[in-house]
This record gives C-alpha cells, structure tokens and sequence, in this order.
C-alpha cells in the first residue's frame, strides 16, 4: 500500500496532559500480558494534544476532517463483532483541508463520566480509549490510546460480620466467623474456625477466595468461576471445642472491586469458599459472598472537594441471625457450587 502511495503519510501522537506526573496502572490484556496506563478517575477531565507528524518533509495530506472520540466499552468475547458503548464523546478537530506540515491540536473532555472500573477477565473486557480519526478518501488514519479508570468507595458505615454454624446432622457441627463481610483491596480477613461436633476424620481444611465472572442474562447467562487463593488452615483431624484462628492477607493477589450487573452485560463477585477434606477424599464446602472494594488513598481523599469528613466510625460489628444451613457435599470434588 505505501509503495503505490496509499499507505499512512502521517503518524498520529496522542499526549495526555500531566502524564509525567499522573500515576499509572497495570490491567491484563487478553493473553495474560499486563499493559501500564495513565490512570483516571470518575469526573475527572480528559485532556492533551494530538500531533500529526508528516513522514516526509514538504509533502502534504488532504483530509475530509480530524476528530477525536472518547469511548467507554464492554466487548464480550462470545459476541466480538458487537461492542457496546457507555460512553461516546466526539470532538472535531479540523475541517475537511489539508496538511501541509506537522501540526498539534489541543483537545478536552471537560469532568468526563466513567461510572465503570476498566476490567479484563475471561469473557469479558471493559475499556475507556482515545480514538483519533483522519477521515481521507481511500482509508482512515486512525490511532487509539488506552486509559484506566478506578472506581473508589468510602468505607461502609455498616460493615456486619459473618457469623454462621453449619454441618452435616450427627457427624458435623461447625461455627465460622469472619470480622466483617466488605474488605478493601489490601484489607485483611480475620475470622476463626470452632468445631462444635466431630463424628467424620478430617484430613485437613483450606479457606478458598473464589471469584466469578457471569456474563450474560437470564438463561444465557455464563458463569466463569477462578480460585485466586487457597490457604490452608488445619491439618490434621480436629477435637471438638478446638479453634482454629484465620488470618488472610488480601494484598498478595490480584482482585478486583466487586462489580454488580455493569451495564446489564457482565457481573464480579467474590466468595470465601471454606472446604474440608475427609481422610476418604470426600470435600464438603460452604461459600459466602463477600464484597470488595477499592479505598482512596489519603491524598486522594483530601483532595477530594466536598467530601464529608466523618469524625467517628462505629467498628462494632453487627451479627447476623440466620437458620444453620448445612454443608454441601462435593461429589465430583468441584470446588464451585
């Protein structure tokens, strides 16, 4: 194409304002791989230059306009000829003309709306990107420049622990308690194990976080289930009275703030999965939802204008009151309900 003089006479830069002093963040692409971007927020403007850099001094390109888009996507794996815009904004550049040499247009999305944390999972990938477009007769020139945006959340006022006894009827009764059912992204989980009845041998007893990407509605729906973390947190058959403490750094993997039906296409949620493990292989599980989610930093929440502050936040943890459900049996050793 270039050789006949069809080929991009042009190379596109897009420079974002404040990008030596913005921080940046790392997301997954599709084959694993992690990608660094600026990093932006809810509200906050979008804003740069672009700069159109002729290939060869002197010569010149015409052009039917230049416009620059922001765009906020969900792509669905399944359904990649289809992808769904929340958010499009558009902004002209130039009109239709020529280029007779290098040239930069300054462009801004003043207090832009991104009401969805950037995501790639497994079937799924939410973006926010740049798109520049040189409209010309024959093909565009057009260059794309990605963004990632975080989603903050205060900490919960009401922020109930989890207390709950399960078991199997005449062979096991257990009680399971964790400190509080929302943790931020570097929190900790604190909880405690006591065995009220031992009648079955116990081999051992590990504490899942499972996480569980549904994409799609109502009989379409297609859930993914991943195990981020296994610890383990017994070996060996416990006695009846025993405690077994839990303490389970969330720092150390890779999570994402809950995300509940964004958009209507796709949900995250995650769940503490507790397993125990008889001495005949036989694995008897119990999940509980938890949810997550991402705090400002200090300096953030400083700079954040009309924020309440709040001089004093109860800790007490408020118990819940449920029917002791069972235990479910695994038969086909599944970690997933």
């Amino acid at each position: 194409m270039s050789f006949f003089g069809f080929g991009p006479s042009a190379d596109i830069e897009i420079v974002l304002d404040g990008q030596d002093s913005r921080k940046t963040a790392e997301i997954k692409t599709e084959d694993g791989k992690k990608e660094k971007h600026l990093l932006y927020y809810d509200g906050e403007t979008v804003a740069g230059k672009v700069n159109v850099t002729m290939k060869k001094a002197g010569s010149k390109m015409e052009h039917q306009g230049i416009k620059i888009e922001f765009i906020g996507q969900i792509e669905l794996y399944y359904d990649r000829g289809n992808h769904h815009e929340f958010t499009s904004l558009v902004k002209e550049l130039a009109r239709p003309g020529e280029i007779t040499g290098n040239t930069s247009y300054g462009f801004e999305f003043q207090q832009v709306e991104k009401p969805y944390e950037s995501y790639t999972g497994a079937n799924v990938r939410l973006r926010y990107f740049l798109r520049v477009t040189i409209v010309k007769r024959l093909s565009d020139s057009v260059k794309e420049q990605d963004i990632i945006v975080h989603t903050l959340s205060q900490y919960p006022e009401m922020n109930s622990s989890i207390k709950m006894e399960v078991g199997i009827e005449d062979c096991l009764h257990i009680e399971f308690e964790y400190n509080k059912s929302k943790y931020h992204l570097k929190d900790v989980i604190v909880g405690k194990i006591y065995f009220l009845l031992v009648r079955i041998k116990i081999k051992h007893m590990e504490i899942q976080i499972i996480k569980r990407e549904s994409t799609g509605t109502g009989p379409n729906t297609y859930n993914e289930n991943e195990t981020i973390a296994k610890y383990e947190i017994m070996d060996g058959a416990p006695v009846r009275g025993e405690s077994i403490p839990i303490r389970l750094f969330l720092s150390g993997y890779e999570l994402t703030p809950t995300m509940r039906d964004i958009n209507k296409k796709f949900s995250v949620r995650y769940y503490l999965n507790l397993v125990l493990v008889d001495e005949e292989e036989r694995r008897y599980f119990k999940q509980q939802e938890i949810t997550i989610f991402r705090r400002a930093d200090k300096a953030r929440r400083a700079a954040v204008a009309g924020e309440k502050r709040q001089t004093h936040h109860s800790m007490q943890h408020h118990k819940e009151a449920a029917p002791p459900p069972s235990l479910k049996p695994s038969e086909d050793n599944s970690d997933s309900q």
